[in-house]
């Protein structure tokens, strides 16, 4: 949080200036009440009417004042918030993807969404209140010293009682905002899954469920919210109880000294300067609290953390010219076996099927080679280098995916094909004509530009398959992991995008359960996975066998 806060320190300092501005101006109240008050006492007319002039230049000092000092603050408010968006953002979009995974994705948009919106509209509200409460506290308490030392020592004596009542409330306070987080991330996942889900709860004529379990959530999100902000008023009525009890016994002792002489200037400015530290007590440790909890929400959604999931943690650059050499490995999950002693090789060029019943570890052996599980006893080597000592960003520059459920941007075909990245023309133009996507282009009126409306609606599912082919022929990846790639589509459709597949240069690997006549039989090798073991066996006598079975 101090780095944050330090990262433009000119404007940080404008900011305290800023907030030092509205202490001036609260002494300035201050001392034009005391001099009206020495004015009724001196019953001097000439006295009173430089009084009034000087009140008159307070009004008009007054809001210009504050309007300087929001002007002063606001900027570096806003800049600071951007800061906090985009660790926030940074933080999830280069987040291991082994991390990434073990989280709903609407949890993520809650952290940049609620979390932030909270933290902007309660961090600086509150340490702005916070900062100027505890300046006045320390001013009064000075001016009182030199005023009157006992009464000053009496409220020092109130403040450290309060300070100490404080430090039982800020633990509560701040696991209050962390409910609060987690509860919007948890509305925000419910809020989610219904409306992804709208089509299948219209169909089957279930919206009513859904609707009660959505208000019961949106119910207990208000109830979490409720209870964060009346323990923020409780604390600040515990402590308003206690001002006003002070404030009596210090009119008390005024009184008491007013008899011994004190004037009625002096006396007013005292007892303001008493009832200010009060009040400034009653403010500054909610604010405080308020700002340990806003500093917490920081540091769970944008404070760089030690990922406890294994991450790759080599230093060499993937190069993938001859063979990836399965040796020996072994992989469970949850203390259950998944593969066993698992051994095989994959050439580079050359294509292969994984098979095997629904459970099997097709996807925990695919898992495997495209580097998302690390966690396995054994070797898998790349040209005869360990797949642990291999960068995963270098690695994942070099392979593509194609899954059954194709994303694609709101953006133009280009910019799905290239993914943002600055890639030749003429490689765009011969992905997109290698994948059967010429036609499509032609038919759209921008051409190559035309833009896709959300997730590609304007486009067949084939055409949005051949799309994500053409990011891995336009990426020039060395390996394709296709898992059920054509499952989503019809026989005909299905047929033609393996047949793509088939007939490019890349190393394929993939999970399918159809078989086309005539195309998956062109598949060099299938890896069959059965009761954990690996077999490989070259595809046409694999598939000849099953034919003929």
């Amino acid at each position: 949080m101090k780095e944050l806060l330090l990262r433009r320190k000119g404007k940080f300092m404008l900011y305290l200036f800023a907030t030092f501005m509205f202490i001036v101006d609260h002494f300035a109240q201050m001392g034009v009440f005391a001099l009206i008050l020495g004015a009724v006492e001196k019953q001097d007319l000439h006295y009173y009417k430089t009084v009034i002039w000087i009140t008159i230049g307070f009004i008009i000092y007054s809001p210009l004042n504050f309007l300087i000092s929001r002007l002063l603050r606001i900027r570096y408010m806003r800049d600071t918030i951007l800061d906090v968006r985009k660790q926030a953002f940074d933080k999830i979009i280069n987040m291991p993807f082994k991390q990434f995974s073990q989280k709903s994705k609407e949890i993520y948009i809650s952290n940049l969404i609620n979390d932030v919106n909270s933290f902007e509209n309660k961090f600086f509200i509150s340490l702005l209140n916070f900062i100027i409460n505890v300046g006045m506290f320390v001013l009064s308490l000075l001016f009182l010293i030199l005023m009157d030392y006992k009464l000053a020592l009496g409220m020092l004596a109130f403040s450290i009682l309060l300070f100490a009542l404080a430090g039982i409330f800020t633990k509560k306070t701040t696991s209050l905002e962390q409910e609060v987080s987690t509860t919007n991330e948890k509305f925000t996942t419910d809020m989610s899954n219904t409306f992804n889900g709208i089509e299948i709860l219209k169909l089957n004529n279930i919206e009513d469920k859904f609707l009660k379990k959505s208000i019961k959530t949106i119910d207990y999100l208000e109830r979490r919210k409720y209870q964060a902000n009346v323990f923020t008023e409780l604390q600040r009525n515990v402590i308003r109880i206690l001002a006003f009890v002070v404030s009596i016994l210090v009119m008390l002792y005024l009184a008491y000294q007013f008899q011994l002489g004190l004037t009625l200037l002096n006396a007013g400015f005292m007892f303001q300067l008493c009832s200010s530290i009060s009040s400034f007590l009653i403010n500054a440790f909610p604010t405080g609290n308020q700002v340990k909890a806003s500093v917490s929400i920081y540091e769970k959604i944008a404070k760089p953390e030690n990922y406890a999931v294994s991450q790759s943690k080599g230093d060499r650059e993937f190069s993938f010219e001859k063979r990836i050499d399965v040796s020996g490995v072994d992989f469970s999950y949850d203390n259950k076996p998944i593969l066993k002693d698992a051994s095989f090789t994959i050439e580079k060029g050359k294509k292969y099927l994984i098979k095997g019943v629904s459970g099997a570890g097709k996807s925990t052996l695919m898992n495997l080679l495209a580097m998302v599980c690390d966690d396995y006893q054994g070797s898998i080597t790349v040209d005869g280098f360990d797949y642990k000592d291999i960068k995963e960003r270098s690695f994942h520059e070099n392979v593509a995916f194609i899954y059954q459920d194709v994303f694609l941007f709101e953006d133009t075909i280009r910019n799905n094909i290239s993914l943002y990245k600055d890639i030749p023309e003429e490689k765009i133009a011969y992905a997109a004509k290698v994948c059967g996507l010429e036609s499509v282009i032609q038919n759209k009126k921008e051409g190559i530009n035309e833009r896709l409306t959300e997730n590609g609606k304007n486009l067949s599912g084939g055409q949005r398959q051949r799309i994500s082919i053409a990011r891995a022929i336009a990426k020039n990846a060395k390996i394709l992991f296709v898992d059920e790639g054509t499952s989503s589509l019809n026989e005909e459709l299905g047929k033609e995008i393996e047949k793509v597949f088939l007939e490019l240069d890349n190393t394929v690997i993939a999970i399918s359960h159809r078989f086309y006549e005539g195309v998956t039989d062109h598949y060099d090798y299938v890896i069959e996975i059965k009761n954990g073991k690996i077999h490989t066996f070259p595809a046409k006598d694999y598939f000849n066998e099953v034919i003929t079975c």
